[in-house]
């Protein structure tokens, strides 16, 4: 009995063995067959739910002047709930350029939505973890050089497919309060996103600002040769870092509303 107990435990162990190579084998294989893109451009879609951003926004002054409700019934009468934004991210060598698409829309001329506008020219080098932003803040361009945004990421087992790529998901938090919502793909080896969001182990290609009514989605990728011309730091703006660009706006708003929509407006434009 004792013999015949040992010989059905090497067996098994013997199977497990086998397996694991099995295993072993088939994964190395499959990594062989599986191609990484390096270079090539993403094309995004930014979507802002305008009612909801006008409501955080204005909601505490529609409750005090009719006139406000008005403008934003007539707002919801003549324009959609849902604005949709245009832009690429081009990238190669490691480094990525986010540039929006101009748009032929007509842009509102009375509520302040810095989130449902595209501000910002994004240059990011993840060698040298830096970033060059371009942002133009009420009409006034910056030139915003500092390092790359900091995010708190926890990797989840969520799995989600995007523009032809298999995803994992990722939840993040920005700028201390900011609940980020982000979805990657690994066979995209570039560290990098949309806008300045980037830091996890392959491009992002869907990341959501649920509490902020906001969400970037690729809607195609395309693999090509980049030029190395064509990845380039914009140049043309005030220069500050994220700091001297904090402290500007908050010289800039001060006194000029109730603190809430201050900290909204510093909020969006900081993003």
């Amino acid at each position: 009995m004792v013999l015949y107990r040992l010989k059905t435990k090497i067996m098994m162990k013997t199977k497990l063995v086998a397996t694991a190579v099995l295993l072993f084998t088939y994964n190395l294989l499959f990594a062989q067959n599986v191609h990484f893109m390096k270079s090539g451009t993403i094309q995004f879609e930014k979507t802002a739910n305008t009612y909801a951003l006008i409501k955080k926004m204005y909601g505490k002054e529609m409750d005090d002047e009719a006139y406000l409700q008005q403008l934003f019934d007539q707002y919801k009468k003549t324009q959609s709930q849902f604005k949709v934004l245009k832009s690429t991210l081009t990238f190669s060598d490691n480094k990525t350029l986010f540039s929006p698409v101009k748009s032929d829309e007509a842009s509102n001329n009375f509520f302040l939505m810095p989130l449902a506008e595209q501000n910002n020219v994004i240059y990011s080098d993840l060698n040298t973890k830096t970033n060059t932003g371009q942002k133009t803040v009420f009409d006034q361009p910056f030139l915003v050089k500092d390092s790359l945004r900091k995010i708190k990421w926890k990797i989840t087992d969520e799995n989600r497919e995007i523009a032809g790529y298999n995803c994992r998901r990722a939840n993040g938090l920005m700028m201390d309060s900011i609940y980020v919502v982000a979805f990657y793909t690994n066979q995209i080896p570039v560290s990098g996103g949309p806008e300045s969001f980037s830091g996890l182990p392959g491009m992002i290609l869907e990341v959501a600002l649920p509490h902020e009514n906001v969400i970037w989605r690729a809607t195609k990728v395309t693999e090509e040769e980049v030029p190395e011309n064509v990845i380039a730091a914009p140049k043309k703006g005030k220069l500050v870092d994220n700091k001297q660009l904090l402290q500007t706006l908050q010289s800039q708003l001060k006194g000029r509303g109730d603190a809430t929509m201050i900290d909204l407006i510093l909020k969006w434009y900081m993003l």
